[in-house]
């Protein structure tokens, strides 16, 4: 269970016959985080975020998000370094911590990326809605959103009546067809939304700006710059009535879900053409100018209205119309649904990747994860899989558990990610590495206590729900996994003499 996969066989596993095509460099790379990157996370719960949580305090939120982002992404560039192939955080830990925590990890990942897509794909619908609504045209009440809904004064989820969100779904099968065709038409496809929604962010800046009212900044942190909650109990700051964590700490560990997409770069690196180079260049610079985007326009939206008056469905637009501006309300929108499907795109792209590197592991059926299409040589069978785990996901569970879930879930892989770069530089200290981690092991401890402390942030209720999915991950990786991995056909003494060698 705890038997690590040989870098050598990584490096064979990269150069074989089977592998994905190479074709993307420095420039696609950083241009499919900033697709990952900017998305639902700014145009969609900075509303709720900073009218129910932590107000123009906001903007710290992203900061320590931010920082926290910063530590896990100076250590996946060093592990991306060293191992070139699809897989991310998956491959990272299955070299470093074994098969066992690795699974954990591609788990967590599975749900991470197909749920973030799912949440972003509502963000889509919204505002896609709000742009039908400048025409005076509504889709039936029906098919608009999910069908559940949290309560929190019951402290469950409740049907809404409705049906499905049909924009959200439609989407999904868009980019689900665009992803089976190619990477190249992929990041063609996604290089195109993020000049776009780039320059609506640019525009909400500069326009934004010149209508900033600072009195809106005060209060700074109507709920205080804490908001620490231990398994249900708050030990720092306030809380809801319902028991939700409120403070600039709460709000930024859902400000952290605007983060999440950094590490997909990673998963490319054997689709690029110079993994060793290109992907931490990737990493880091997509994470460097998101997090400037992100304060400029969290300032620009709490400036521009009062934190109490945002909208949670559509903040950005609905700042300029309460600012006197609604004809930039068409522009935004337009942007926003623009620039987010390049987020479901990456989102898709990214799971399919985690399951085709598990599959080829032999930890899930390869016939159906693994199977590569003969001519757009693209795992088909696992997007397919994607698409429709998105579109379900998306029609039935609310954005805010959505958004929870996720985050919770990919701290702690991040969090894994930090121990497992100083167990490398421990296990593994004369392999190659073209990009080092500065000050270790100072960052990468940071890392794992940054992670930490947003975890505690987050509500007690989506500690349960990564609970159940944890639970479900053990019973395939034991019923399934275990017996038919592809490293428990290497005999251990094999392994040991290739880590040796290594």
């Amino acid at each position: 269970m705890f038997e690590r996969k040989p870098l050598a066989s990584m490096a064979a596993e990269a150069g074989s016959e089977k592998r994905l095509r190479r074709v993307l460099g420095a420039a696609e790379l950083t241009g499919l985080g900033i697709g990952a990157i900017v998305g639902a996370g700014i145009f969609v719960s900075t509303g709720a975020a900073a009218r129910d949580i932590a107000g123009p305090a906001l903007m710290l939120s992203f900061v320590v998000a931010g920082v926290t982002c910063v530590f896990v992404a100076l250590c996946y560039a060093e592990l991306a370094s060293m191992t070139p192939v699809t897989g991310s955080a998956y491959t990272y830990a299955y070299a470093t911590l074994g098969e066992f925590p690795a699974w954990i990890v591609g788990w967590i990942l599975v749900l991470g990326y197909g749920v973030s897509a799912a949440v972003v794909a509502q963000g889509v619908s919204r505002y896609f809605q709000d742009l039908l609504g400048v025409f005076g045209l509504k889709l039936p009440a029906a098919l608009t959103s999910a069908a559940m809904d949290y309560n929190p004064e019951l402290g469950r989820l409740v049907a809404t009546g409705k049906l499905l969100d049909l924009p959200a779904v439609l989407v999904t099968a868009i980019v689900t067809v665009i992803l089976i065709v190619g990477i190249r038409e992929s990041a063609r496809f996604n290089a195109l939304m993020v000049v776009v929604k780039l320059g609506v962010i640019m525009f909400v800046i500069g326009v934004g700006a010149l209508y900033v009212h600072t009195e809106a900044w005060t209060p700074f942190a109507p709920y205080g710059l804490t908001g620490i909650n231990l398994f249900g109990k708050t030990i720092s700051g306030q809380h809801d009535a319902g028991g939700q964590p409120l403070g600039m700490l709460a709000g930024a560990a859902i400000a952290f879900f605007a983060y999440i997409g950094f590490d997909c770069v990673a998963t490319y690196s054997e689709e690029a053409r110079r993994p060793r180079r290109d992907v931490p260049a990737g990493i880091i610079a997509s994470l460097s100018i998101c997090t400037v985007l992100y304060i400029g326009v969290t300032a620009v939206l709490t400036g521009m209205a009062p934190y109490k008056t945002l909208d949670t469905q559509a903040p950005i637009s609905s700042a300029f119309v309460q600012a006197g501006l609604p004809w930039a309300r068409v522009l935004i929108s337009t942007g926003a649904l623009t620039g987010i499907v390049s987020v479901v795109l990456v989102s898709i792209l990214t799971q399919t990747r985690i399951l085709l590197a598990m599959a080829r592991d032999g930890l899930i059926p390869g016939g159906l994860f693994g199977a590569l299409h003969e001519r757009f040589r693209t795992p088909w069978k696992a997007t397919l899989f994607a698409g429709i785990f998105v579109a379900v996901t998306s029609s039935l569970l609310p954005i805010g558990v959505l958004i929870g879930l996720v985050s919770i879930g990919i701290l702690l892989v991040y969090l894994i990610v930090c121990v497992g770069v100083m167990v490398m530089r421990r296990i593994q200290p004369e392999a190659e590495r073209t990009f080092r981690v500065p000050f270790m092991p100072v960052v990468p401890l940071l890392g794992v206590a940054s992670c930490l402390l947003l975890m505690l942030s987050l509500p007690f209720e989506h500690w349960l729900r990564l609970s159940v999915w944890l639970l479900l991950g053990l019973a395939i990786y034991f019923g399934y996994g275990r017996r038919n991995s592809a490293l428990s056909l290497i005999p251990a003494a094999t392994a040991a003499a290739s880590l040796e060698r290594e």
